[in-house]
């Protein structure tokens, strides 16, 4: 069996949390007096950290807004709201726990604050699964900057050569191709490719699952293209 290091986006990938998102932003801006935001324009504002969800979700404010002390409100509200309605994607509980019968290690990487992961990882009983979490405010750069890469490589005991990145984000497939990593884009997500491109496109969670039960019995995957770090 090859071991490989499976690094998971949360949003738009493991859960479908664009109704918390959204119901965390609009108390927010009824909090200054704002009318609500429809979930499908918050979800496109996810992706590239907090403190750019709520300047996003601020941008038609005629007055001025710390944003500093927006984004502690919206931190709370969203803390109260936080898996009223977010689901786990079809296939993400037993494939998670395929993958880790089969050897590999797994991991979290998300601009989404680690306090907010850990909670939604418990909650639906799958934290134990992750041998590292990182999120926005674990100390190093957001995606798409690779450092978390490399800063989960070395935690999991890992090679570039046997890791990868999935994602439903642009920042997810740029921060793979920046740390000379694999990478799959999932389709059902929220998020959108830029001009980086994947290795794999998935439809599904059970495609991505499939993968690696399949690579576990086949032996190494192809190597991926070398970047300079």
């Amino acid at each position: 069996m090859k071991r490989q290091v499976l690094i998971f986006d949360l949003d738009g990938t493991l859960i479908d949390s664009r109704q918390d998102l959204a119901t965390g932003i609009n108390l927010m801006r009824r909090h200054y007096g704002l009318g609500p935001l429809p979930v499908e324009t918050v979800a496109g504002f996810v992706g590239e950290g907090v403190r750019n969800l709520v300047s996003r979700s601020l941008q038609d404010v005629s007055f001025a807004v710390d944003l500093d002390e927006a984004v502690q409100v919206n931190k709370e509200f969203y803390r109260q709201h936080i898996h009223d309605a977010t689901t786990l994607y079809p296939g993400v509980r037993d494939g998670l726990d395929q993958l880790a019968r089969a050897g590999h290690a797994l991991a979290l990487l998300t601009n989404k604050p680690a306090g907010a992961c850990h909670a939604i990882l418990r909650h639906f009983k799958i934290d134990a699964l992750f041998a590292s979490v990182v999120g926005g405010d674990s100390g190093v750069p957001l995606k798409p900057n690779p450092e978390a890469v490399f800063a989960i490589l070395q935690a999991v005991g890992g090679e570039r050569t046997d890791a990868w990145m999935i994602g439903d984000n642009h920042t997810d497939i740029a921060a793979a191709h920046r740390a000379g990593i694999h990478s799959i884009f999932v389709t059902y997500g929220m998020g959108a490719l830029g001009p980086e491109k994947p290795e794999v496109t998935s439809a599904g969670f059970d495609e991505v699952v499939a993968l690696f039960l399949k690579d576990s019995q086949r032996g190494p995957s192809p190597q991926p293209k070398e970047f300079a770090r």
